[in-house]
């Protein structure tokens, strides 16, 4: 019998299976759940859909983020959030089982990094890796820079070049891994968003198929490129980053868009 090919026009929120969520300007916004949010969940679960949350942020745990998601009011287990700390590891474990790893990150990185099987160490690391600290160190960096130089295989977690802060805009990753580039000139290899493999890893993760599995994100130059590019249906909400108004900008375009996840949420509650 001839399998048949799917006809990408009709892909609806109605034949979704599985649901990858982006966390901030998604489900939470300055720490509180955006509205909708709850329901949208609820919605899932009642209905028997996996998800996964989504983010680039490797500062958190996820005991650390499902701690953080419940003080804004929602209710998600660690099983279901998947990071880009969780996805590095998982990349770097299949590259080198067993490998050794100079880390700049937080307990999120070196958890992940751990439970895979690694070894944190300044000599003769195999990998020197990047990630979200809210302390980057100058002598930690020339480090980095040493050690890429002696032949370690530079690995960032995401390609984000600031972050916020209630004073403001931090250097985040991405600033970071430009400056070593510049000073080794060695690009690092980036897992986390728009990278596609932070999502065929989380698909995996929930044993889901891309023909049958959304992506809800909040930025364009992210999440929807990553989404599309991975094969999942798109959904781009304007409860964050890209305004409608700013879509035009891009050369592609999501599936599908809403105001915020309150109205993917009812429409989902309506089938």
């Amino acid at each position: 019998m001839t399998a048949k090919t799917p006809d990408w026009t009709e892909r609806s929120v109605g034949n979704i299976d599985c649901w990858l969520t982006d966390m901030d300007g998604v489900l939470v916004h300055e720490n509180q759940a955006i509205d909708g949010a709850a329901e949208l969940i609820d919605g899932w679960r009642s209905r028997g859909q996996r998800f996964l949350v989504l983010t680039n942020n490797s500062i958190y745990t996820p005991r650390d983020l499902r701690a953080r998601l419940a003080s804004s009011g929602l209710d998600i287990p660690e099983e279901n959030i998947w990071t880009s700390a969780l996805a590095t590891a998982e990349f770097l474990r299949r590259q080198s089982p067993g490998g050794r790893a100079y880390v700049i990150g937080e307990a999120g990185l070196t958890t992940a990094l751990h439970d895979a099987g690694f070894i944190m160490t300044d000599r003769d690391p195999d990998f020197v890796v990047l990630g979200e600290t809210r302390t980057y160190s100058f002598e930690a960096i020339t480090r980095a820079i040493r050690l890429i130089e002696s032949g370690a295989r530079f690995i960032s977690t995401n390609p984000d070049a600031t972050g916020p802060s209630a004073e403001g805009l931090l250097p985040a990753t991405g600033a970071i891994a430009a400056l070593i580039t510049s000073a080794t000139n060695k690009q690092p290899y980036v897992v986390g968003k728009p990278n596609p493999m932070m999502f065929r890893s989380a698909l995996n993760r929930i044993d889901a198929h891309s023909e049958t599995t959304a992506m809800i994100g909040d930025r364009m130059d992210t999440d929807i490129i990553a989404g599309m590019e991975a094969g999942l249906l798109t959904v781009l909400v304007h409860s964050g980053i890209t305004q409608q108004n700013d879509v035009a900008a891009f050369p592609f375009r999501p599936d599908l868009t809403y105001p915020s996840v309150k109205e993917l949420g009812a429409e989902l509650s309506a089938l």
